[in-house]
């Protein structure tokens, strides 16, 4: 196609294999054309497009200098592993990332072997490359092989208590294995800050001796950018009275910083620890997110996710929003209700922008904590801010909230801390995948003792929730809301302060009552649209919270109804199996009521656009009115029969 990047050399390597016939000259060139290919086909799908640009010669001397995939290259999150499926195998699909039935927007092991271990959440790269080290000496054996593992790990996955443990132990075993610090914001300045004054020294001793002539790696031969940053940090140094760098400490050999994108820095160096290796080996390179494409590179995120995009002006080509989102009306609201209130505080993890904190931050930046890639100190730095007498809102993703879960229940609910959770991405969320679904917050939360657990239905519902959150003191509470765009109600001036455990009735019927806990409740009303075209007015209930119960409200629809159904965006164990309990226990079933649950099934939902996902969930309007149809054992229209 005459759109597509000129890619001569790209276009001889089927697989990684391919890369060793070439110069390190061609080299270079194979890394230009894999930097224009991944820019044109992230055009066409969008996604994650800085991280993977930054790493784009990186990757190419790594599958240049090792043997994948018996050698084990793990991306930590895996957002920036575009280049890498370009190089194995899977250029002729590199057009359908993060589609339905398309290539993951991450790394991901049924879909290559080149792909040893999936991620999507970050800074678990260096304990999977230290167990696969640890399985190779123990004589495990995998289908390609167990040769060399090599983590690549950035400095913001590197601010993460988990990779700071797998290094201790790393440094422990003295297992061989390779960690490629990916540094692309030079690791100067907070958020880890306290790391950063150990990034850059030179390792100098024996095996690596000439190391630095060999990859031209002293500061001055540094590029003026990275130059600064290295003598600044080498600075620091110099005041530290612990005899070598951080990760010596820690039993690793310390090379670096070299130019990430410099393949006569690189090459030299992955030949030579790939030749000369014994231990634990930690490479610090210096890249740019969004390198080698000028809108990436000028962009605030440095074009960390993007829509579909025009390659020669950058521009994203974005659908109208015809509603505000979730996530802009909970910042808003936020900001609205700390105005009011000095006490109230905002914590989130590396995701100030995802989370819409960056509204709060930008007016109250003394009371907004971005604690980096870190949701359980996260959490307990919440949890003590409201035992100091402050009115903390910890506003994380739902899967990533699950990477917290001990000190919710420890630090949190144990000790009836009223800590405030706002949790976005509720639900399925699309092009992300299984690895970023919100599907069991409601059942993970729900089951704690003094838990209060609501969920929005639609953005209005989402700034009483704010407002009640802001209210409540008596111990811990949390409201879900999904991705993207409310539906299009009348929002008020204010968010009203809901009374704790009481739901809603939404419309009067008979026969059957449709209990919604969510944002499903748009959908049960097109369900009950459509059923009222066959002659059946269900009554349709927004319950707001799933703990506590609205005891009378659910025990009266069981009591005037033939049956119930209960609807929410979460697994099983959650809402609707709160509900089954209470019935149970009051007696209901022994009268007959006839009772459903709407949950999502017990699979990981892949990848698809949320309305085909809940499709595949069933929960989709069509499927709830069927699901009506068939617990009052009404026939489908026009029901095809065997």
């Amino acid at each position: 196609m005459s759109d597509r990047p000129n890619t001569t050399l790209l276009d001889l390597v089927n697989r990684p294999a391919d890369l060793k016939q070439f110069s390190d000259s061609q080299l270079r060139q194979v890394a230009d054309e894999l930097r224009a290919e991944t820019i044109s086909a992230v055009s066409v799908t969008g996604g994650h497009l800085g991280a993977g640009l930054g790493v784009v010669e990186l990757t190419t001397a790594l599958h240049a200098v090792f043997d994948t995939p018996r050698d084990k290259i793990i991306w930590d999150v895996g957002h920036q592993c575009y280049p890498h499926k370009i190089l194995t195998e899977r250029r002729d699909r590199i057009r359908t990332l993060r589609m339905k039935d398309g290539l993951s927007g991450f790394t991901k092991r049924s879909e290559s072997p080149y792909d040893p271990f999936g991620a999507a959440h970050s800074s678990t790269s260096i304990s999977a490359a230290l167990g696969f080290s640890v399985a190779r000496d123990l004589g495990g054996v995998t289908p390609e092989g167990l040769g060399d593992a090599i983590a690549v790990i950035g400095d913001g996955s590197m601010s993460a208590g988990m990779a700071f443990e797998a290094m201790n132990n790393a440094g422990h075993l003295k297992k061989r294995l390779v960690v490629i610090l990916n540094d692309n914001e030079m690791s100067i300045a907070p958020p880890v800050g306290a790391l950063s004054s150990y990034l850059s020294r030179i390792y100098t001793e024996a095996p690596f001796h000439d190391l630095k002539a060999a990859a031209k790696g002293a500061v001055s031969l540094l590029p003026e950018p990275f130059r600064e940053g290295a003598k600044r940090a080498k600075e620091m140094l110099k005041g530290m009275a612990m005899g070598g760098t951080f990760f010596e400490e820690l039993g690793f050999s310390y090379i670096g910083p070299i130019d990430g994108h410099d393949m006569d820095q690189l090459l030299p160096v992955l030949r030579t620890v790939k030749a000369r290796a014994t231990g634990p080996i930690l490479i610090h390179v210096l890249t740019k997110k969004g390198k080698g494409y000028a809108p990436a590179e000028q962009a605030r995120d440095k074009g960390h996710a993007t829509a579909k995009f025009d390659v020669v002006t950058g521009k994203q080509h974005k659908a109208p929003s015809n509603a505000p989102s979730y996530t802009s009306v909970f910042g808003k609201t936020l900001v609205e209700e700390a105005g009011r209130d000095d006490k109230i505080v905002a914590v989130t993890a590396a995701m100030p922008d995802g989370t819409g904190l960056n509204l709060f931050a930008e007016r109250y930046p003394s009371r907004c904590f971005d604690v980096a890639i870190a949701e359980q100190h996260g959490v307990t730095f919440a949890a003590a801010l409201a035992a100091g007498g402050m009115k903390p809102f910890c506003a994380i993703y739902s899967t990533f909230l699950q990477r917290g879960y001990d000190q919710v229940v420890h630090d949190v609910a144990i000790q009836r801390l009223p800590v405030r959770f706002a949790i976005d991405r509720a639900g399925l969320v699309g092009a992300d995948g299984a690895t970023h679904a919100g599907s069991f917050d409601i059942a993970y939360l729900s089951n704690l003792p003094g838990m209060v657990v609501m969920a929005a239905a639609d953005e209005a519902e989402l700034m009483h929730m704010v407002a009640t959150a802001a209210a409540h003191n008596d111990g811990p509470i949390a409201f879900r809301y999904p991705r993207g765009e409310g539906v299009g109600v009348d929002l008020p001036e204010r968010g009203e302060v809901l009374e704790i455990g009481k739901g809603r009735i939404i419309q009067s019927g008979a026969r059957v009552a449709l209990l919604s806990f969510g944002t499903r409740l748009a959908e049960v009303q097109k369900a009950a649209e459509a059923l009222a075209a066959k002659g059946i007015a269900p009554t349709i209930a927004d319950a707001r919270f799933a703990k506590p119960l609205d005891h009378g409200l659910i025990l009266d629809l069981a009591a005037n109804h033939e049956a119930m159904i209960t609807i929410e965006e979460g697994a099983i164990g959650g809402f609707g199996s709160h509900v089954a309990q209470l019935l149970a226990d009051e007696g209901v079933f022994d009268d007959g009521l006839k009772y459903r649950s709407m949950v999502l099934p017990d699979i990981f939902i892949d990848q698809a656009s949320p309305a085909d996902m809940y499709t595949v969930a069933g929960m989709n309007a069509e499927q709830i009115e069927a699901k009506v149809l068939s617990v009052l054992g009404v026939a489908t229209i026009g029901e095809k029969r065997a």
